[in-house]
């Protein structure tokens, strides 16, 4: 049986919205493993943010998941699952905090890219819901690329 252009645009979707998912629940395990394992004074005020920060890529994850089962598709677990953060992974030197906030900044880049091209898929479908949760998610993610860039030009001066 051959898939409607509905169908096909609908399934694009899904392995949109599926992407999306598998990113926000990598960046709360690397938000937690570095906030975790970073040491040091300087450390600090990062290791606060990306505490924080885990809770709210947390709901984007289950916000995205539930779009998914919205949709029909469904919800994969782990045996699929495969890294791609790798600037964001906990660095060898457990003080090398512009490491970390580079990596944070490179992990909020690439999904606010792929928000945007949701987005544009979204409308292209004419799915205002899916539309709607991407460029809410999209707004966090400026906003948190903002705060850690703020906190690169900071901690690269000395």
């Amino acid at each position: 049986m051959k898939k409607t252009m509905k169908e096909k645009g609908q399934a694009k979707l899904i392995e949109m919205l599926t992407s999306a998912y598998w990113m926000e629940l990598e960046t709360v395990m690397n938000y937690l493993a570095n906030a975790v394992d970073l040491d040091g004074v300087r450390a600090e005020e990062i290791k606060k943010s990306l505490l924080a920060d885990v809770t709210e890529e947390l709901a984007h994850a289950q916000a995205f998941a539930g779009r998914i089962k919205q949709l029909g598709g469904r919800i994969p677990g782990p045996v699929g699952f495969k890294t791609s953060q790798k600037s964001l992974q906990p660095p060898k030197d457990s003080t090398n905090v512009v490491a970390v906030i580079r990596g944070v900044i490179d992990a909020e880049e690439s999904a606010i890219e792929h928000y945007k091209h949701l987005i544009e898929r979204a409308g292209e479908s004419r799915d205002y819901v899916t539309q709607d949760l991407a460029v809410r998610t999209l707004a966090d993610e400026e906003s948190h690329r903002t705060l850690f860039a703020g906190y690169l030009k900071e901690y690269s001066k000395s």
